[in-house]
C-alpha cells in the first residue's frame, strides 16, 4: 500500500461516515411525514416546506457539508481513481446503518453484495 493510501483512508472512512449520517437524518425526516407525492407541483412545493421544519432535515446537511469540505480535500491529495474506489465505504455503511438504526430488512443479495464491495475496495487499496 501506498504511504497516502494510510492518509487518506481515515479521511475518504470520515467523509462516508459523515455521508452515511446525512442519509439517515433524511430517511428518518421523509419517513415522519407518512405522505404521497403526486405530480402537481404545487403539493411538491408544499411538501418540501414541509420537510424545511424537520431539525433531522438540517442536521442532515450539516453532515453532508462536513462529507464534502472532507472529499474535496481527498480529491486535492489522491488520485480520483484510488479516492472513488475507496468512497464505496458507502454502501457498506448505509447497509449496516439502515439495518441497526433503521430496521431495515437486509437480505443475503445484499450481504453478498457488501462482501464483494468490500473484496473491492482491499483490493483496490492494495494495488
Amino acid at each position: 500500500m501506498k504511504p497516502a493510501v494510510f492518509l487518506i483512508l481515515p479521511l475518504i472512512m470520515l467523509s462516508s461516515a459523515c455521508d452515511t449520517i446525512n442519509q439517515l437524518f433524511l430517511k428518518s425526516a421523509i419517513n415522519s411525514l407518512h405522505t404521497s407525492l403526486s405530480a402537481n407541483i404545487w403539493q411538491v412545493l408544499k411538501f418540501v416546506l414541509r420537510l424545511l421544519k424537520y431539525p433531522r432535515v438540517w442536521f442532515g446537511f450539516i453532515f453532508s457539508l462536513v462529507s464534502l469540505c472532507l472529499w474535496l480535500y481527498v480529491l486535492s491529495q489522491a488520485d480520483l481513481n484510488l479516492a472513488f474506489s475507496l468512497d464505496s465505504m458507502h454502501y457498506i455503511f448505509i447497509a449496516l446503518s439502515s439495518k441497526a438504526f433503521l430496521r431495515e430488512k437486509v437480505g443475503i443479495k445484499r450481504v453478498s453484495g457488501t462482501i464483494l464491495i468490500i473484496i473491492g475496495i482491499t483490493l483496490v487499496s492494495l494495488s
